[in-house]
């Protein structure tokens, strides 16, 4: 967790208030982080506690309540805890005790605050998860105690999707309604054809292709997939994804020729946008394809969907449909290009409050 500075460290100028005046911390302006979340750990209980604050989220699972909840509490929360704690347990951080997107997304804060170290004392950066631990609510406690009088908010998501920036933002909103005294807040919007991203993604898939010891014959960019009924409904999602591979691809030239659009992470069995991810994989493996390579635009940081269900999965189905080579171009993570990226973000939405 960030270690913000208390409000009594930091004394801004302030109008003399009268004596019997209620102490009142002022003056700053807070930016906090918000990534999907985590389980606490891997065993029954925690994955299950994790997997019901994000499967009775209405923004992830729009099904009516009277037909979603007897199956998540009656066939969901009883089986898939311990599948899930199978599949965490295989990119645990065993040195931390968290998961990776724990780790990614704590350096990603303190990193950030070190870059925005030349704005002075008055800019105070924090870090949350939507769902599980540390809590949206605790963060914004934390950063209004310290003097936070106005909020920028910033779901780490480059494209915008009702069930992710949507209930972030909800999130956020629920505690401000319980506020008497509220603080100013902004909200990041999505950044999916920002040029400033659009060039990172470009420059690490460069500089992970200098690495490998053969050149791929497609690249796929594997967003995170939702019901296709959400965009039935208006949800804008598929579109930014794909302008942000339209955009990637046009950036990179020659060399993004290769670079295909598809969706992962489906779940149940309703429709969701296609073409899926694995599938494609299969595809390509058993129509020649020996040499290809993954990347996650739609991920800020390297989770579950990306080292297990790609990095792991994706590539055993590869291989076992005659498929030779296989990379997985990790996500933006808290490298350079990464935090460029964050940080361009919190500056431009920041102006006219710094």
């Amino acid at each position: 967790m960030n270690q913000i500075p208390s409000a009594a460290e930091f004394q801004p100028n302030q109008d003399a208030t009268p004596t019997d005046h209620p102490k009142v911390a002022r003056g700053r302006i807070g930016v906090l982080l918000v990534n999907l979340g985590t389980p606490d750990g891997t065993s029954y209980w925690p994955m299950r506690r994790y997997l019901k604050e994000f499967l009775s989220d209405r923004r992830v699972i729009e099904t009516p309540r009277l037909l979603w909840w007897p199956l998540l509490n009656g066939i969901i929360l009883t089986t898939r805890p311990k599948k899930s704690g199978a599949a965490y347990e295989t990119i645990w951080n065993k040195e931390l005790d968290e998961s990776p997107i724990r780790t990614f997304t704590r350096s990603q804060g303190e990193l950030l605050a070190d870059a925005l170290a030349d704005l002075g004392p008055s800019v105070v950066v924090d870090w949350a998860m939507r769902y599980g631990q540390p809590s949206i609510s605790s963060r914004l406690d934390a950063l209004k105690e310290a003097g936070c009088e106005r909020i920028l908010l910033f779901p780490l998501y480059p494209q915008y999707a009702a069930a992710t920036t949507a209930t972030v933002n909800d999130k956020a909103f629920e505690w401000m309604a319980a506020q008497r005294w509220q603080p100013a807040m902004r909200t990041v919007p999505p950044y999916h054809d920002d040029p400033v991203y659009i060039d990172a993604l470009a420059k690490s898939i460069e500089q992970h292709l200098e690495t490998l010891d053969f050149e791929p014959e497609v690249i796929l960019a594997s967003y995170h997939g939702v019901p296709k009924s959400y965009l039935m409904k208006g949800d804008p999602y598929h579109c930014q994804c794909h302008k942000t591979t339209r955009l990637l691809k046009a950036h990179m030239g020659e060399m993004g020729n290769p670079i295909r659009t598809t969706f992962q992470s489906r779940f149940g069995p309703e429709e969701w946008l296609q073409p899926y991810t694995d599938k494609t994989v299969e595809a390509l493996a058993k129509e020649g394809v020996k040499r290809i390579a993954v990347f996650n635009p739609g991920f800020v940081a390297d989770c579950l969907e990306t080292l297990e269900e790609i990095a792991g999965e994706a590539e055993e189905i590869f291989h076992e449909h005659g498929g030779e080579k296989f990379s997985h171009i990790p996500c933006l993570n808290d490298a350079p290009l990464g935090m460029g990226v964050i940080e361009h973000m919190v500056r431009r939405e920041l102006m006219g409050w710094i």
